[in-house]
C-alpha cells in the first residue's frame, strides 16, 4: 500500500518523531483494541473470566507482543530488539513505574499478589534464566516459556475460589458497554493501527540504533521499553491516585509475568539465536535483582507489605544507575 510505505519511508527519515508518533498510536490503539475486544466477547456471550484472560490479560501486552512480531520479521539483527524489550520493560516496570508510583503514594501488596501472582512472577524468572543460561534463545524455550503461561492461564480459570485477579476485575468494570458493530468497527480500527505504529516504531528503533552507533538490543532495553511501559506507568499510577494503590502492583506483576512468558517467546520461536553474555548477567541479572527486590519488599522479616516511598525511590536509583551502566559500556566497547 503506498500510504503505509510512505508511513514507513517517514519512520526511517524522521525516527525520533516516528518513535513519539508510534508510541502514542501505539498505547492508544493497544487500549482501543483491547477494550472492543472485550466488549465484542461480552456481546457473543463469552465468559467474564474468558475475556479476562484474553481480551484483558494478553491484551494489555499487546504493544510488547507487536513490537516484538514485526522486529522478528525484519532482516539483519531480527529478534534483538524483542529480546531487549521483554527485559527492559520488566526493569522499567520495576524500578520506574513502581518506584515512581510509590513515592507519589505508598503501594501495599494485595492478598491476591502475595499468595498467587508473585510466586507466578518468581517461576516465570526462574524459567527465563534457565531459558537464557546457555547463552541461546530457541524454540524449545519458547515452547517452554508458552507452556509456563498455558500453566498460568489454566490456573486462573480453574481456580473457582479465588477467579480473577483485583486488578483485572478492575480492568473488567471499566469496560465501556458498545453496541456490536461498534466494536468491530473500533477492533479492526485499533488492529490496523496497532500493527502500523508497531512497524513504524520499530524501522524508528533501527535508524536510531544506527544514528548513535548502538546495537538494536541496547534500543529495545531502553527506549523501546520505557515506550512500552508507559501505559503501565499511567495505569498505576491512576489506580494510586484514585484510591485503589492496592491494584497497582498487580498490574504491573502480571505485566511482567506476561513480558517473559509471551513476548520473550516471540523472539525464541520466530528468530531463534545466540545471546550475549551481557544479555545473561547485566540485562538479565538487573531483572532479577530488581524482582529480588521487589520480593524482599513483599515477603522480608519485619516486612510492612507495603512499598514505601523511601524504597520507591531505592527502585528508581536502582533503575537509573542500570540504564547509566548500559549506556556508559555501550560508549566504551561500541558494537561493530
Amino acid at each position: 500500500m503506498p500510504l503505509v510505505d510512505d508511513l514507513f519511508a517517514v519512520a526511517r527519515a524522521y525516527p525520533y518523531l516516528a518513535l513519539t508518533v508510534g508510541f502514542a498510536a501505539l498505547i492508544w490503539s493497544a487500549d482501543r483494541f483491547v477494550r472492543a475486544a472485550a466488549a465484542l466477547a461480552s456481546n457473543l456471550g463469552v465468559s467474564k473470566i474468558i475475556i479476562g484472560l484474553t481480551a484483558i490479560a494478553v491484551g494489555t501486552s499487546a504493544p510488547e507482543i507487536m513490537v516484538g512480531i514485526n522486529d522478528c520479521l525484519t532482516g539483519v539483527g531480527a529478534g534483538q530488539l524483542a529480546i531487549g524489550n521483554a527485559i527492559g520493560s520488566n526493569n522499567a516496570n520495576i524500578g520506574l513505574v513502581l518506584g515512581v508510583t510509590a513515592i507519589v503514594c505508598p503501594l501495599p501488596f494485595a492478598g491476591a499478589v502475595l499468595k498467587r501472582e508473585l510466586p507466578w512472577l518468581i517461576g516465570a524468572t526462574v524459567l527465563a534464566l534457565a531459558c537464557l543460561f546457555g547463552l541461546y534463545l530457541g524454540r524449545l524455550d519458547g515452547l517452554a516459556l508458552l507452556a509456563g503461561l498455558g500453566f498460568i492461564l489454566y490456573r486462573v480459570a480453574v481456580s473457582t475460589g479465588e477467579g480473577l485477579s483485583e486488578s483485572m476485575q478492575s480492568e473488567l468494570d471499566d469496560m465501556p458497554d458498545m453496541s456490536t458493530l461498534k466494536s468491530i468497527v473500533w477492533f479492526c480500527i485499533g488492529l490496523v493501527v496497532l500493527l502500523v505504529s508497531a512497524k513504524a516504531l520499530v524501522l524508528a528503533a533501527e535508524e536510531v540504533a544506527i544514528r548513535f552507533g548502538v546495537s538494536k538490543m541496547i534500543i529495545g532495553l531502553t527506549v523501546v521499553a520505557v515506550g512500552t511501559s508507559l501505559p503501565e506507568l499511567a495505569v498505576t499510577v491512576r489506580a494510586a491516585l484514585g484510591g485503589h494503590a492496592d491494584l497497582a502492583i498487580g498490574n504491573v506483576v502480571g505485566s511482567n509475568i506476561l513480558n517473559i512468558l509471551a513476548v520473550l517467546a516471540i523472539p525464541a520461536l520466530m528468530a531463534p539465536q545466540e545471546i550475549g553474555v551481557l544479555v545473561l548477567w547485566r540485562d538479565y541479572g538487573m531483572m532479577l535483582a530488581l524482582t529480588a527486590l521487589l520480593i524482599l519488599f513483599a515477603y522480608g522479616i519485619g516486612s510492612r507489605k507495603v512499598i514505601t516511598r523511601f524504597e520507591g525511590a531505592v527502585l528508581v536509583a536502582a533503575w537509573i544507575g542500570y540504564i547509566y551502566v548500559v549506556y556508559h559500556h555501550e560508549h566504551n566497547f561500541p558494537v561493530t
